[in-house]
C-alpha cells in the first residue's frame, strides 16, 4: 500500500491514556511520565475530546508551588483557546499532515462520526507510516481495537 493511500485509521495510535478536565496537572504529568507519552487527550465523560495536553503545556504552567498546590488545580485550566483540529478514521494522510501544518500542532485526534475519541495521530505515527513501519489495519493483521485508559487517583483519607 502506498503512503498516499494511508488513512488515519491505519496509522493512528489506538491505545491511549486520557484524562478528564477536573484532574490535576500533577496527575496529568505523572500519567504522561509513567505512560511514556507526550500527548494526553483531555476528554469528557462521553469520550469527546476537549483538548490535547502536552508535557510542555504542563511544564509551562508549573510555578514554584509544591505538590499540594498543583494537586488542587485542574487540567481544564491548562487548555488554551487554540484550535483543536480533528479528523475522521477515513481521512487520508495528506489531509492529516495538512491539518497539522496549518494549525501548528504535532498531534490530531481521530474521532468517530459521533465525535468520540478513536485514536490519535502524532508526528511519530506519520514518520512511521512514511518509513513503511507499523501500519495498522492492513488485511491479514486482524482487528485492532482502540483502548482508552482512564486512571483515577486513590487519595489518602483526610
Amino acid at each position: 500500500m502506498s503512503v498516499e493511500n494511508l488513512t488515519a485509521e491505519q496509522i493512528m495510535t489506538r491505545v491511549l491514556v486520557t484524562v478528564t478536565v477536573d484532574e490535576s496537572p500533577l496527575m496529568a504529568w505523572e500519567l504522561m511520565r509513567r505512560g511514556g507519552v507526550h500527548h494526553l487527550p483531555v476528554v469528557d465523560d462521553d469520550c469527546h475530546v476537549l483538548g490535547i495536553l502536552t508535557r510542555e503545556d504542563v511544564a509551562a504552567t508549573w510555578c514554584g508551588g509544591g505538590p499540594d498546590e498543583h494537586s488542587r488545580r485542574q487540567v481544564g485550566s491548562l487548555l488554551d483557546r487554540r484550535r483543536l483540529p480533528k479528523v475522521g478514521p477515513g481521512h487520508p494522510l495528506s489531509r492529516i499532515t495538512g491539518v497539522m501544518l496549518d494549525v501548528g500542532c504535532d498531534a490530531v485526534p481521530v474521532v468517530s462520526a459521533a465525535g468520540r475519541l478513536l485514536g490519535l495521530v502524532t508526528v511519530s505515527d506519520v514518520l512511521r507510516a512514511v518509513a513503511g513501519r507499523a501500519v495498522q489495519g492492513e488485511k491479514g493483521r486482524g482487528e485492532v481495537r482502540t483502548g482508552l485508559f482512564h486512571l483515577n487517583p486513590v487519595l489518602p483519607p483526610d
